[in-house]
Parts: structure tokens; C-alpha cells; sequence
């Protein structure tokens, strides 16, 4: 018999996946130049070549008992070193070897960093809409969820909102920006009032609140938009990266934690992360891709792809009559829906082979996710379906 809390976790398994699934069965139907699958945030941009290079030639030339054996928790101290280095070239900042833990991806990082962090009962915040599987990770540690209402006007947070639900009880603030599933940077102003609140809301309750930034997309940003760092605005702030979009590796499970030295009980909380990398059971992040990436710090996907997706995505839409939030990153588009039930809509979509996720999977009744990271071929097949939707729904 399987755990009660996994009962309901397996119930409410996530709709994006479900989705990927239910395409792969419409492929095999109807061929699968005849779907057009918007479900999952899959890259379908090669790594650059460096990327194959390094893994080549770390293969080739290192010693294969030290390249696959373990090391410190925290990984390699030369890959975390050389992290530091080109963070502080890029940023600003003063990190070094002791401010990274090497995780296998985003996603262990923020269980890292929740395994470290919450007692149960604590309150984690987090700004609507968001990335569903944040709800899971903070019930890993018996943890609180606390959402912020959307902001559909330009989904920047309601930040008057936030200060309000504040609590003592509050551990944790969730950002991610470059949004998932909006696509929106959060601005500096928005960074400079969030990080004022929360000094203020520490100083009145005595406590200390960490701010994780959830970084994931952080390199895919178009144009002259700008993506704030964190740290630099506001102290108790701890960033989660990861590999996966930047290096289009989702599948190697790489990324990092940068936990600054100015964080409130610095020691106590790297070692304990250090150590939740341990007891999680990933022992320490995947050793050949640490050094890989360490090569590759400073190589990048090219995302002019993605753009040329994102310009032929948006302005179809919004001349066949749909409401769409323009993304200034990541590569996802979020489009209001004419029904008020946003899955009404996604199974009207699905009469077309058009897969997209309802908004409602991220804290957004009302929207639609559509991941734009596909075959530019795919965008334009899709359109006419998508121009039968908008037919449907009356907008044309």
C-alpha cells in the first residue's frame, strides 16, 4: 500500500506530462507531422558544439576512476571555482568556491535548499502563476504554499498582496524570472520594492526570510531585456540554475545552487545543503557533466531560433483575435483564453491536434501555456488550426 500522501500526488500527477504523453499517442495516430504538441518546455535546440567537444575529450583524456568516482557533496571544487569566477565577471558579485553546490538540476537544488530550510508548517511564497511542481516540492518538508494572486494586467507581482500575507510563519519567497509560464522578466523596480518588503517584514517579526530565485531560463531573454540578479538587491537571497535550457541539456540534470556568504547563518545553511544532497539520495551532481560544464560556462544555445518562434507564434495569434502576453524570455507564450474555463479550451484545442496546458496548472484559471521550443514548421502548421479555433470561439 502506498503512502496517503502519494495517493494524492499521484492523482493530481502533472497535466504537462500527461499532456507530452497524450501526444505521443496522437503522433502514433495521425502521424506525427500532424500534431503539434505545445505541452512541454522540451529544447529542441542542439547544445552547442562545445558541448559534444568537452564530453569527448573529458572521456578521452581524464582518468576514468577519478572522472566516475565521487567527490565532495558540494561537487568538483574547480567547477564550482570556475562558476564563481564567471558569475563574478558577469555580475558583479564576490562568489567563490564556497558560495556553489553542484545539483542534478533545478529541480534538486530547490529540494536542496527546502530540505535545508523548512521545518513543517513553514510558509513558502510564491507569485501566481507558477511552475505547478513547486506546490510538491514544498510539501516534500511538510511545508505551507502560499499564492499570490496573478496580476493579468503585465504579470509583474502583486506586490502590495505579497506584503500582506507575510506571516511569521513565512520561510521562503519563490521567484522565477524569466517566467514559467508567462515569459516575463521581472523588472529592477519590481526586484527593488519586493527586497524592501521583505527587509521590513524581517526586521518588524525578528526572523529571517530567504528569497529563492528559480533561474532556469535566465540566459533566454530577447532583445535588450535584463534580467536583475538577486543577490545584489537583496541579501538572504539564495539562486537555484540549472543546464537545461541554456546548454539544452534537460536530460543530463545539471545545475547549481549559489548560496552568498551575506546570507543570514551562511555556514549552517551550505553545510546542511551540502548534506541534503546526501540524504535526498543524489549523493552529489552527475561528475562528468560538472566537468563538461565548467568547460562550457560560457557557451550558450542559440535562442534566435526560439525568437523566430516566438515572433511567428505571437503575431499569428494575435491576428487571428487572440489576448497573448508578449515573452520578453524563456520560450513559452501565455494566451488568454475566450472561454472562462481554460480547459474547455484546451480540449476544443485538442479537435485541431493543437496540445496546449491550461493556465489553471500554474495558479491562472483562464490562460494557456503554449511551449514554443519546436520545429519552426510546427508554429506555422499549426496556425491553421489555430485559425479554426479562433473560428469556433467567434473571434473571427
Amino acid at each position: 500500500m502506498i503512502s496517503e500522501k502519494m495517493v494524492g500526488l499521484v492523482k493530481g500527477s502533472s497535466v504537462i506530462r500527461a499532456m507530452f504523453e497524450e501526444g505521443k499517442q496522437l503522433a502514433h495516430k495521425f502521424g506525427a507531422e500532424n500534431v503539434y504538441d505545445f505541452s512541454l518546455g522540451n529544447p529542441n535546440v542542439a547544445p552547442p558544439e562545445a558541448v559534444e567537444d568537452a564530453i569527448v575529450d573529458i572521456v578521452r583524456n581524464e582518468e576514468p576512476l577519478s572522472l566516475h568516482g565521487y567527490m565532495n557533496n558540494a561537487g568538483y571544487e574547480d567547477v564550482r571555482a570556475t562558476i564563481a569566477k564567471s558569475l563574478n565577471e558577469r555580475f558583479d558579485t564576490g562568489f567563490d568556491e564556497n558560495n556553489i553546490i553542484m545539483t542534478v538540476g533545478a529541480a534538486s537544488g530547490m529540494n536542496v535548499i527546502f530540505k535545508t530550510l523548512l521545518d513543517p508548517g513553514d510558509e513558502v511564497i510564491t507569485f501566481a502563476p507558477y511552475f505547478g511542481e513547486y506546490r510538491n516540492y514544498v510539501l516534500n518538508y511538510d511545508g505551507i504554499l502560499v499564492e499570490i494572486s496573478p496580476n493579468t494586467v503585465d504579470f509583474q507581482p502583486k506586490l502590495d498582496e505579497f506584503e500582506e500575507k507575510i506571516t511569521l510563519k513565512t520561510k521562503c519567497v519563490i521567484v522565477n524570472s524569466p517566467n514559467n509560464p508567462t515569459g516575463v522578466v521581472y523588472s529592477e523596480e519590481t526586484i527593488k520594492r519586493l527586497s524592501a518588503i521583505l527587509e521590513k517584514k524581517q526586521a518588524e517579526y525578528g526572523t529571517s526570510i530567504y528569497l529563492i530565485s528559480d533561474e532556469p531560463y535566465r540566459e533566454l531573454v530577447y532583445g535588450d531585456v535584463e534580467v536583475p540578479y538577486i543577490t545584489k538587491y537583496y541579501r538572504n537571497t539564495i539562486v537555484g540554475y540549472s543546464y537545461s535550457k541554456s546548454l539544452s541539456l534537460p536530460g543530463e540534470r545539471i545545475g547549481y545552487l549559489v548560496i552568498p556568504s551575506e546570507v543570514d547563518d551562511y555556514k549552517d545553511v551550505f553545510s546542511a545543503a551540502s548534506v541534503a544532497t546526501r540524504i535526498l539520495g543524489y549523493v552529489n551532481a552527475p561528475s562528468l557533466m560538472q566537468k563538461v560544464v565548467a568547460r562550457c560556462v560560457n557557451e550558450r544555445t542559440d535562442i534566435s531560433y526560439y525568437e523566430r518562434n516566438r515572433t511567428t507564434l505571437y503575431e499569428g495569434l494575435v491576428k487571428l483575435g487572440f489576448t497573448c502576453q508578449k515573452p520578453e524570455g524563456a520560450f513559452y507564450l501565455f494566451m488568454k483564453t475566450p472561454t472562462e474555463d481554460d480547459k474547455v479550451f484546451v480540449a476544443a484545442a485538442k479537435k485541431y491536434n493543437i496540445l496546449v496546458v491550461p493556465g489553471s496548472s500554474f495558479g491562472c484559471k483562464g490562460y494557456v501555456r503554449i511551449a514554443y521550443c519546436v520545429a519552426y514548421e510546427t508554429i506555422v502548421n499549426a496556425l491553421p488550426g489555430f485559425e479554426k479555433l479562433a473560428r469556433e470561439m467567434k473571434l473571427i
